[in-house]
């Protein structure tokens, strides 16, 4: 009995590290995507209003990325999920008013 128990202990442990370091993988991936895509929204916005070169834009994206990726940090990953959706939401609006908006 004292081998299975054992066994058991090990199992659990084993299966905790991997849910957590799965949990850790995805905070991360999505921390980093969320990180991109606002950063290089927000850098080609700012390309348009300032007309920066290719590398401005290129440093520009990764430091707003890295930014945001900090930021984010605290933030649970369900959080992240919701203030993803909230982003989609005012892109979407935005684009709307872009589209409906006269010349």
């Amino acid at each position: 009995m004292i081998v299975g128990d054992k066994l058991k202990g090990f199992s659990s442990t084993v299966q905790q590290k991997t849910q957590q370091a799965s949990y850790g993988f995805l905070h991360m991936l999505l921390r980093g995507v969320t990180g991109f895509f606002i950063g290089i929204v927000l850098t080609l916005i700012a390309q348009e209003i300032f007309q920066f070169q290719t590398l401005i834009l290129v440093f520009l994206t990764l430091v707003l990325t890295s930014a945001i990726y900090k930021a984010l940090e605290r933030m649970s990953v369900f959080q992240i999920v919701v203030f993803d959706l909230i982003c989609i939401l005012i892109a979407t609006l935005l684009r709307m008013y872009i589209m409906i908006a006269p010349n």
